[in-house]
């Protein structure tokens, strides 16, 4: 398959590279800038704001992954701008759009009014990251014509962590572990990633990946 990864130099985007490459599928990677220390497994590299990307560079590709990282209120936009500009690159197309989200998005009641972000211990520095995440998420589910799928980690999200290749697809909903947590790797988010990519499922949903320590 032709896949596009945003975020390339971005611990996800690299995970997803490097699992991706094992696989044998064709990259191309997008960053807004370019890390001399970083090597990626790939020899096509755009370097472009995502904003500035045209449906031009994304045309013949089976999917496009969105590993965009932003941290502070200044950079937010690609997040939810950014969402909205790649949605309407790719609406009518026959190229999947699949954006990694956050975990405190997931809802935490039966009636999906409560988010894992409402709870009264989530990290504060974490809400206005969450809130945005919240906002792109409803952008997605505005497109009736846009195979787009928004991707949950669980809330332990590990770059450290080893691939185990084993994990579990859920839902909406935060689904805590006898410790109250949720966890998965890098790695395994990665395999479980390109696994739903190969096997064109969950179109035009939500969904949260988590796996075993």
């Amino acid at each position: 398959m032709k896949l596009v990864v945003l975020g390339a130099y971005g611990k996800s985007g690299q995970a997803i590279i490097k699992a991706a490459g094992e696989r044998g599928h064709e990259i191309l990677a997008v960053a807004h800038r370019k890390h001399d220390d970083i090597t990626l497994p790939t020899k096509r590299i755009l370097i472009e704001d995502l904003m500035a990307l045209t449906a031009d560079d994304l045309v013949g590709y089976d999917a496009v992954i969105d590993a965009v990282s932003a941290w502070t209120p200044a950079t937010f936009a690609v997040h939810t701008d950014g969402v909205s500009h790649l949605a309407n690159l790719l609406r009518t197309t026959n190229t999947r759009y699949l954006k990694i989200g956050g975990a405190g998005t997931l809802y935490i009641n039966k009636e999906h009014t409560k988010q894992l972000k409402d709870r009264d211990n989530y990290p504060v520095e974490m809400l206005p990251l969450a809130d945005v995440l919240c906002e792109s998420l409803a952008r997605l589910r505005s497109y009736s014509d846009l195979a787009w799928t928004y991707v949950t980690p669980a809330f332990n999200y590990d770059p450290d962590g080893v691939a185990t290749g084993k994990y579990r697809v859920d839902g909406e909903d935060f689904l805590a572990t006898n410790d109250d947590d949720s966890y998965i790797s890098y790695a395994d988010f990665a395999t479980a990633l390109l696994d739903i990519i190969e096997s064109k499922s969950y179109i035009r949903q939500r969904i949260t990946l988590v796996s075993q320590r």
